[in-house]
């Protein structure tokens, strides 16, 4: 036999019936939004009102002397975007590249800067290109979080964070002399031309 609901009655269980379907959206969405949603020191990071996003940004952890800091730049502008250069509270720094010098693997600064073209991305990585902490004032400890400035060609500055951890990837040494060159990979330490 069905259940007929009087008027009366049918108002309160379709509210009811509203209300329950409305708590249940809510509860997925917010549930898939955090099993989704980065942490900010692990993807992301903080940017004051900049010329570019961003992403991913890290330090190798280092007790003394150089290490390195990378991420991925984002340029969403109209127009292309230069770093000339990079500061931290812990090191003077430099813009460096890795690139072939006399049949050599070298590692040097890159003196016209790091050009991040318009509506494009740009990776900081090891082996590549990167931000270089010189002479580190104290450790960089894996989970400590360091602030950069960015200084860019028009004058313009921008901070990001970034969180230090342990690396030995690629095999790349950041102390003076670099250690000794990986095996058909040597490299060294050079100025610029």
């Amino acid at each position: 036999m069905p259940i007929v609901l009087s008027r009366r009655a049918l108002r309160p269980a379709v509210l009811f019936t509203g209300a329950a379907l409305i708590v249940s959206l809510a509860a997925c969405a917010s549930s898939g939004e955090s099993s989704t949603t980065p942490t900010p020191s692990a993807t992301a990071s903080t940017v004051e009102a900049g010329a570019l996003g961003v992403r991913d940004p890290w330090v190798k952890a280092a007790d003394e002397g150089m290490t390195a800091a990378f991420a991925t730049l984002v340029n969403d502008s109209d127009t292309d975007v230069t770093i000339t250069g990079a500061a931290s509270e812990v090191s003077p720094m430099e813009l460096h590249e890795m690139a072939m010098a006399d049949g050599k693997m070298v590692m040097r600064a890159k003196q016209d800067g790091v050009v991040i073209k318009a509506k494009s991305e740009y990776k900081l990585e090891p082996g590549g290109d990167h931000l270089m902490l010189m002479d580190l004032a104290k450790p960089v400890r894996a989970g400590d979080e360091l602030t950069f400035t960015l200084t860019f060609a028009d004058g313009r500055t921008q901070t990001f964070r970034a969180v230090a951890k342990p690396f030995t990837g690629a095999q790349e040494s950041y102390a003076p002399g670099h250690g000794e060159p990986m095996p058909d990979m040597p490299t060294s330490h050079s100025p610029a031309p």
